[in-house]
């Protein structure tokens, strides 16, 4: 009988498995949060143009992580059961499906003003946008390999070399940031397409860094080793469990694109002031999103040591911490909505006040579903670790848009709320995931931690 982990334990390992990924995701967030700042300095047509090119652009990132999400605990569970060639597989794979993956998004940032304006866009902010996400899409390859590499240290506890290498990038982004939108230091001045040029070099670096560490430190993992042929098995495998993690996350993420298209069609001041309080709600969720993450793969851990208190613990353990931070975001949304929102733009800005204005009542709205957001990121996160993805995407699905949405447009239009409705309709789909995906969990599938899954045979070109 295995020997039971203690909650103090849970929470020890959670929070230094944690704390780095939540470090590299506030340093990921202050990445947006830098372009967001500088671009509302340059100008605010500009600011309007990325916060929708930007909802535009990560709603592919986002499909496209799912590979990479998928890797972290199957990984996490081959570790547990000292399998290093199934570690290997995996991550391969699921850097073929992320190239892949990329290939396909070209002609959607391409092309996309056509698509903005079939959405209701101005074809002036269409077209601006369109010049951003051009010069971006290049961007996506490190990205989403980026994020390979960083799943597949996570689901073996290696994440404080992401802290470290996304905090440097912080500084290399402000930097290029400064020289090519505003053209200092000898450089053109560029606007948009500077800020979409500084995430390309910024995102690149990243990746190179982390690439470097863990073949350093994992030299015989040997991940390129015959990377060039395909291994059907694992590819099938990691393509089935990565899939609905990119289409649920797909559905969340486009929950908030939609809403943001939303207030496209109320003004410019109502985009802009969506596009910096987005920016706050966000800040306040990664720090979700890093224990989140982290559950993943102390839960796939639970999976390979085939131990249901484990992951039951454990999950209790993330669940506390979640409401924890929420506590704390929220009294800080509520202490200073006026001044958070007034961080982003310039003192000369015509539109300053009314943005200001309709931005602190946002901040609000944002600070409500917080509880609610935290929740159901923990309970997706859990049950990725345990391998379950195909009905929490249709839960996920459901939540966000058969109620989110659907909510967002009859409080934000038919009834006439505006922002405010488009807000609580986002509320309302977050609550919703966070009741389904905790039935989910505790009832269905804890009870089949301890089965044993199916053994996936190697083959020569697999070793």
């Amino acid at each position: 009988m295995a020997t039971r982990v203690s909650y103090n334990i849970h929470a020890r390992d959670l929070l230094a498995l944690g704390l780095p990924l939540v470090g590299g995701n506030v340093a990921q967030q202050m990445i947006g949060i830098t372009d967001t700042l500088m671009l509302g300095w340059y100008d605010v047509e500009a600011l309007a143009a990325v916060a929708l090119a930007g909802s535009y652009f990560f709603v592919l990132y986002l499909l496209g992580c799912g590979f990479g999400w998928a890797a972290s605990p199957l990984v996490a569970a081959a570790q547990a059961e000292d399998d290093e060639m199934t570690i290997r597989r995996v991550t391969r794979m699921a850097i073929w499906l992320s190239l892949v993956f990329v290939l396909l998004t070209v002609p959607l940032n391409w092309h996309s003003a056509t698509v903005l304006e079939w959405l209701g866009q101005s074809p002036d902010i269409a077209a601006l946008a369109q010049d951003y996400l051009r010069v971006l899409a290049p961007a996506m390859l490190p990205m989403l390999l980026f994020n390979v590499i960083k799943s597949y240290l996570a689901g073996l506890g290696r994440t404080k070399i992401v802290f470290a290498i996304t905090l440097a990038a912080v500084f290399i982004n402000a930097a290029a940031n400064y020289a090519l939108i505003f053209g200092y230091w000898g450089f053109p001045e560029l606007g948009v397409r500077g800020a979409a040029i500084a995430s390309t070099v910024t995102h690149s670096a990243m990746l190179a860094g982390l690439l470097a560490y863990a073949l350093r430190i994992y030299p015989h993992h040997r991940l390129w080793q015959r990377v060039w042929k395909p291994d059907w098995l694992i590819l099938d495998r990691v393509g089935r469990l990565g899939l609905p993690i990119g289409i649920a996350t797909l559905a969340e993420s486009s929950m908030f694109t939609a809403s943001a298209l939303m207030m496209g069609w109320l003004g410019t001041v109502p985009l802009a002031a969506h596009g910096i309080v987005a920016q706050v709600a966000s800040a306040g969720f990664i720090l979700h999103l890093g224990f989140a993450s982290a559950a993943t793969v102390r839960a796939g851990r639970g999976v390979g040591l085939r131990d249901r208190d484990y992951v039951a613990r454990g999950a209790r353990v993330a669940m506390i911490l979640s409401l924890a931070i929420s506590v704390v975001t929220v009294a800080l949304y509520v202490s200073m909505p006026e001044r958070l929102v007034g961080l982003f733009l310039a003192q000369d800005e015509p539109l300053r006040d009314a943005i200001i204005s309709y931005g602190a009542v946002l901040i609000l709205m944002a600070a409500a579903f917080q509880l609610v957001d935290g929740l159901q990121a923990v309970m997706v996160s859990l049950l990725r670790g345990l391998q379950d993805t195909a009905v929490p995407m249709v839960l996920a699905g459901f939540s966000y848009w058969g109620i989110g949405m659907t909510s967002s447009y009859l409080l934000g239009f038919t009834l006439g709320w505006g922002g405010i409705g488009v807000w609580a309709g986002l509320t309302l789909g977050l609550t919703a995931a966070a009741l389904l995906l905790s039935w989910r969990f505790w009832r269905h599938m804890l009870n089949r931690v301890g089965v044993s899954p199916s053994t996936e045979p190697s083959s020569a070109s697999a070793r």
